[in-house]
């Protein structure tokens, strides 16, 4: 079972909407490279509002995601200072419940 999750809410400078999403939809190859990653979303919860979302088996898959490309790369957009409104925030979660396929 799936037992842990990251929920990383983003929120996009007015007028940079739609450079937030293709940020995020450019990432999706660097997360298929990693094999601990169990699922990833790219998901935009209103306007100005996205987020990523992910699972792991393990706490070794989560350490692994939130040290490799996908997170340097989040966190160097945000240093930058032009995408981002506010620094993004990673939230750790535990699944209590999956339904796999």
């Amino acid at each position: 079972m799936t037992k842990l999750a990251l929920y990383v809410p983003l929120e996009a400078k007015p007028g940079r909407e739609e450079a937030v999403a293709e940020f995020l939809r450019s990432a999706l190859p660097l997360v298929d490279a990693e094999p601990g990653t169990m699922s990833w979303y790219a998901i935009q919860e209103g306007p100005s509002s996205f987020a990523i979302f992910d699972t792991f088996d393990d706490e070794g898959g989560r350490e692994a995601h939130l040290n490799g490309q996908v997170a340097a790369a989040l966190m160097a957009k945000a240093a930058e200072g032009e995408l981002f409104a506010r620094p993004p925030q990673i939230h750790k979660l535990s699944i209590l419940a999956d339904k796999r396929m």
